[in-house]
C-alpha cells in the first residue's frame, strides 16, 4: 500500500463504531509493512529484532520504538521536505526535543474529533469554552495548542475563547466568562493543561473566589505539571477543581496523550484515582517488560506500549516511559518508570539507536 491507500483506509476505519481484533490486525500489519519500507531507521531495528513483515503474524509482534528515538532519530516515511505539520515535544531551553512529522493532518483531525466528541462532549454538539493555554499561533509545533485549537473551532459555541495570552492566564477576562456561564445557566467547560488549573486554583484561593458553574459544565485536563507548577496529588487536584467550579468529578477528565502518536486517551472522570483511560477501536495498548519486549501477566505492572494506527507516517508502536498495568476495560496510568523498568528503557533504547544507526 501507498502513502494514498494508508490514509483512505485509515479514515475509512476511524468512522468505524468498532473493530474486530481481525480487522485491527489486518490494517496494524499493512501499516507496518509500509513503514518497514519507507523509514529506514525503523527498518534496520526491525530486522536487527528479526521482525519483518514476512515473519510478524500479529500486531503485538511489530516491534515498538523508545520515545526517546524521536529526539534523536528522524522517523518518518515521508521526506521531511514535504511534511506539512511538524510537532514537537516540550522541552526546557536547550534540550533536543522530539520531532513528529505529519504530512497531512486529515488523519490525526479526524481521530482527535471523533474520540473528542465521544469522550469529552457527552452528546452535546457545541458548549462554550475558555482554554488554559497558548494558541496555534503562539505555539504553532505543539500538538496540545492544535488539539485545544480545534477542540474549540469544533466543538465550542461562538463565545468561546482563549485566555492565556502574551502575559499569561487572563484572570480578569476567565472570572467575567465564569460569571457570565453562572448567570446563564449554560454549561460551559474549561479545558487546559494541567499545570495551567494549578496556577488558576492558587489564583482563586488568593482572592478567595469560587464558581458554581452550570450542571452539564466540565473540565478537561491534560500533561500533568512538569515543573511548571507546585506538584499536587491527583485526589487533592481534582477535589480542589470540583470545589473551586461545582464541578462534580465525574465531570473532570483527564486526557492522555503525547506528541508521538497521533490518538489521545480519556478516563470517564476522576471519582476515583487513578481512574481507567481507555482509547478508541484504532488504538491497543499492551503492558511489557522493557527489556523483552514481552506482555506481563494480567495485572502486574510494566511499561506502556500503545499501538496507534493513525501515526501512519513514523512508527505506529511506541514503547513509552510511563507505567501502567491492564485492568477490565483500560489500563491505569501510574506514571513515569522508576527502577528496573526505568533502566529497561533505557538499556531499549541504547539498542535503538546502535541498530537503526547501524548500516544495512
Amino acid at each position: 500500500m501507498n502513502e494514498t491507500h494508508i490514509i483512505q483506509a485509515l479514515l475509512t476505519f476511524l468512522q468505524h463504531e468498532e473493530a474486530s481484533d481481525d480487522d485491527f490486525n489486518q490494517l496494524a500489519l499493512e501499516i507496518f509493512a509500509y513503514q518497514f519500507a519507507h523509514n529506514p531507521p525503523y527498518r534496520r531495528f526491525a530486522i536487527q529484532r528479526g521482525r519483518t513483515p514476512l515473519t510478524v503474524k500479529n500486531w503485538r509482534n511489530i516491534p515498538a520504538i523508545p520515545i526517546n528515538a524521536f529526539k534523536d532519530l528522524t522517523l518518518s516515511c515521508r521526506a521531511t521536505d514535504q511534511i506539512a505539520e511538524i510537532f514537537m515535544t516540550s522541552g526546557t531551553t536547550g534540550a533536543v526535543r522530539g520531532r513528529s512529522y505529519h504530512p497531512t493532518l486529515d488523519v490525526w483531525k479526524k481521530s482527535m474529533l471523533l474520540n473528542f466528541r465521544r469522550r469529552f462532549m457527552a452528546g452535546r454538539e457545541r458548549i462554550r469554552m475558555g482554554i488554559l493555554f497558548p494558541d496555534k499561533v503562539a505555539m504553532p509545533n505543539s500538538s496540545l495548542a492544535t488539539y485545544l485549537d480545534l477542540a474549540m473551532q469544533e466543538c465550542g459555541t461562538p463565545d468561546s475563547e482563549g485566555m492565556v495570552g502574551e502575559h499569561g492566564l487572563d484572570i480578569d477576562r476567565l472570572f467575567s466568562a465564569l460569571e457570565q456561564a453562572e448567570a446563564s445557566g449554560e454549561p460551559y467547560a474549561l479545558l487546559g493543561a494541567s499545570y495551567s488549573f494549578v496556577h488558576l486554583l492558587d489564583e482563586m484561593q488568593r482572592q478567595q473566589r469560587r464558581f458554581a458553574l452550570p450542571a452539564g459544565s466540565r473540565i478537561l485536563d491534560t500533561g500533568g505539571f512538569k515543573g511548571q507548577s507546585r506538584e499536587i496529588g491527583a485526589e487533592d487536584f481534582y477535589a480542589s477543581l470540583s470545589h473551586a467550579f461545582g464541578i462534580p468529578r465525574s465531570h473532570c477528565i483527564n486526557m492522555y496523550g503525547m506528541t508521538e502518536i497521533s490518538t489521545q486517551f480519556y478516563d470517564a472522570g476522576n471519582e476515583r484515582c487513578p481512574p481507567v483511560k481507555s482509547g478508541p477501536h484504532w488504538i491497543r495498548t499492551r503492558v511489557v517488560n522493557p527489556l523483552t519486549g514481552d506482555d506481563v501477566p494480567d495485572g502486574e505492572i510494566g511499561v506502556l506500549v500503545h499501538h496507534d494506527l493513525a501515526h501512519f507516517n513514523s512508527v505506529s508502536a511506541l514503547l513509552t516511559e510511563d507505567a501502567g498495568v491492564i485492568v477490565p476495560g483500560g489500563f491505569h496510568l501510574l506514571g513515569r518508570v522508576t527502577g528496573a523498568d526505568a533502566k529497561g528503557c533505557s538499556l531499549t533504547m541504547e539498542a535503538f539507536l546502535a541498530s537503526a544507526q547501524a548500516p544495512l
